[in-house]
């Protein structure tokens, strides 16, 4: 049986995907690590947990030695936006915590999975339908940890034999984990300003096409991607996976089939914008649907209703 640790258990991704795995492959099977717990205590007293700065390279190794761990999900990481605003901090986190985890997963011969992202491509990539092999040229710090990490994932399995695996993710969608520093996370606002105001100011222009994806299908992605035969993956480190692709307009249009007085409005952040064109509108997946039978279940209609059904629930417990 698996004995799983992850980095960075209580941020977007991780927050979800430990909760699921737990009920997967049993709650002790599952150890979550992060550099703070007290906003998370729900999810901190729910099972094994250590505190873990992915920095320090010894404390990393003497809590997967100690849980005995046979695989690492390494989510610790700055995101797009918070990393261009920090890029020193960025680089020292992203790419240090990285190097770190996958010397742990040499050392005890784990499987290891990292995400990578739409980040690791520029405006030098081919915008639609981006191919799984293309030029990367990012020009954001997140993009360039991405390309890297992508890099040293690689560099790992081959040198080294560790059985790396990762994903490049699109913006995603989650009504759990509030927004976390992305560039795409106006995506998750405009679903609370809507329940509790009825209206949005998106800081992403009008006719912005970016790839996202609601959670549930990039959490299916991940394990789904881990289960798979290694023998098939051929491009092991970097899968694009997609769902929709989506301008902010697409977004207000599915939330007025609800609440039909939506307003939206534009005040352009200039920073997020100018990291959202230099990515792709749309990202061909063919490669994650053909190596390891990769699916996504939910577009923006139904992402939509499912959304504003769960936030709604869940804006009505706090209140009361």
């Amino acid at each position: 049986m698996k004995k799983i640790l992850i980095t960075g258990a209580l941020g977007q991704i991780g927050s979800e995907l430990l909760l699921k795995m737990r009920d997967i492959y049993g709650t002790d099977q599952v150890i979550a690590t992060d550099i703070k717990s007290d906003k998370h205590q729900g999810l901190v007293q729910s099972g094994p947990y250590e505190t873990l700065d992915v920095t320090q390279a010894q404390d990393m190794f003497h809590i997967a030695q100690k849980y005995q761990v046979d695989t690492i999900i390494h989510l610790a990481a700055l995101l797009s936006a918070t990393a261009e605003a920090k890029p020193l901090l960025a680089w020292n986190l992203n790419m240090g915590g990285l190097v770190n985890a996958l010397e742990v997963a040499r050392e005890l011969r784990c499987q290891f999975f990292t995400p990578s992202s739409i980040g690791a491509f520029g405006p030098s990539t081919p915008k639609e339908h981006t191919p799984q092999v293309t030029i990367q040229r990012p020009t954001t710090m997140y993009g360039v940890n991405k390309v890297a990490g992508e890099l040293l994932c690689d560099y790992y399995f081959y040198k080294f034999g560790v059985d790396t695996r990762g994903l490049r993710f699109p913006g995603l969608i989650s009504y759990v984990a509030p927004p976390g520093g992305g560039t795409t996370d106006y995506a998750v606002d405009i679903y609370y300003e809507a329940l509790q105001k009825s209206r949005y100011t998106s800081y992403i222009a009008q006719g912005t096409y970016m790839d996202m994806m609601y959670m549930p299908d990039a959490l299916r992605a991940i394990l789904a991607l881990m289960e798979s035969d290694p023998a098939k993956l051929i491009h092991r480190n970097a899968y694009n996976v997609t769902a929709m692709s989506v301008q902010p307009e697409d977004f207000a249009q599915a939330i007025r089939k609800y609440i039909p007085n939506f307003k939206l409005d534009y005040k352009v952040d200039p920073i997020r914008q100018a990291i959202a064109d230099s990515w792709p509108n749309s990202l061909d997946s063919t490669a994650a649907r053909e190596e390891w039978g990769f699916s996504a279940t939910y577009d923006l209609d139904k992402m939509t209703m499912d959304m504003l059904d769960k936030l709604q629930e869940k804006l009505s417990h706090k209140v009361s």
